[in-house]
């Protein structure tokens, strides 16, 4: 497969760029620096973590990094949720961001869903 065919890994690239623009804004213009720096660490880790997926060496490693990567999309959100509520910023302006992440941990959650009942076959097959 063409990595340049993979919706997730491109998905994930995107959004880590979104979420270092956002990180800019916060800083440069909000002087907001500590929830802005929890966002950009997990935002930019949800890619580093699908890429590490890609590379893994068996099925298990795969899930595993796959794994992380929902979580960071989670734990994303959550400083989303954080930055909306505190009013840092408005629904309008983390909109984008949110659907986004709300996107890609759908994504995430189908590929573990496929990958764990694929292996579960593997498994069964032995």
């Amino acid at each position: 497969m063409n990595l340049k065919d993979n919706i997730i890994q491109q998905k994930s690239y995107k959004f880590a760029i979104k979420i270092i623009e956002l990180y800019k804004h916060l800083v440069g213009v909000k002087k907001e620096f500590v929830l802005s720096k929890q966002l950009l660490r997990s935002g930019t880790s949800i890619g580093a973590n699908i890429e590490e997926a890609l590379g893994g060496q068996s099925k298990k490693d795969f899930i595993s990094k796959i794994s992380v990567a929902y979580k960071e999309a989670r734990e994303t959100k959550y400083w989303l949720s954080l930055l909306r509520e505190t009013k840092y910023m408005t629904q309008g302006e983390l909109s984008p961001a949110f659907d986004s992440c709300e996107e890609i941990l759908r994504i995430i959650g189908k590929i573990q869903k496929t990958s764990k009942e694929n292996t579960g076959k593997l498994s069964d097959n032995s």
